[in-house]
């Protein structure tokens, strides 16, 4: 599904731990990482598509998790036209996404990288809750940072108090 626009709709899923780590994970026989996400099916909303997503990705079912969060709107990001596929009618030029903030309530032992017939990953790990935006590949940075940055203050109550006191001025 491409949006009039050439998006294709798309979710994100930042997924932390008690100490606000966040999970980390590596594209299956790929030395990329990224933070889970997928593509929101015609018929479904947006955070159906994130416990499917959680599901197929990561094995993790709606009662391994608690929704904190989700951002205010859609994030964008465009594909470099080196990986444009002209061929395909609509054309897709890049990524909206609606990204969720979870915490795993569950144990580590659930998440589960192979339940689903084509893995997206093959390992992850826990990471520093900023690290991510510094390591994903260029295009999609921004839309990290951004996610990232309006996420926060549901972890960390000190960052929303200091941008608010930045907004004084």
């Amino acid at each position: 599904m491409i949006d009039k626009d050439g998006f294709r709709p798309n979710v994100g899923i930042i997924l932390c731990n008690d100490n606000n780590e966040v999970l980390w994970a590596q594209r299956a026989q790929h030395d990329s990482w990224q933070f889970p996400q997928g593509g929101i099916k015609a018929d479904e909303t947006p955070e159906q598509a994130v416990y499917r997503e959680l599901m197929e990705e990561v094995g993790l079912a709606p009662e391994h998790v608690q929704l904190l969060g989700m951002t205010s709107g859609w994030l964008r990001y465009r594909l470099p036209k080196r990986y444009l596929r002209y061929g395909n009618k609509p054309l897709c030029i890049g990524q909206k996404q609606r990204w969720f903030l979870l915490r795993l309530t569950g144990s580590e032992s659930d998440v589960n990288l192979t339940r689903h017939d084509k893995p997206e990953f093959d390992d992850w790990r826990w990471e520093n809750y900023w690290q991510p935006a510094k390591e994903i590949v260029f295009f999609k940075r921004r839309v990290y940072e951004k996610a990232l940055h309006e996420l926060a203050p549901l972890l960390f109550p000190e960052y929303k108090k200091r941008i608010d006191s930045q907004r004084k001025f």
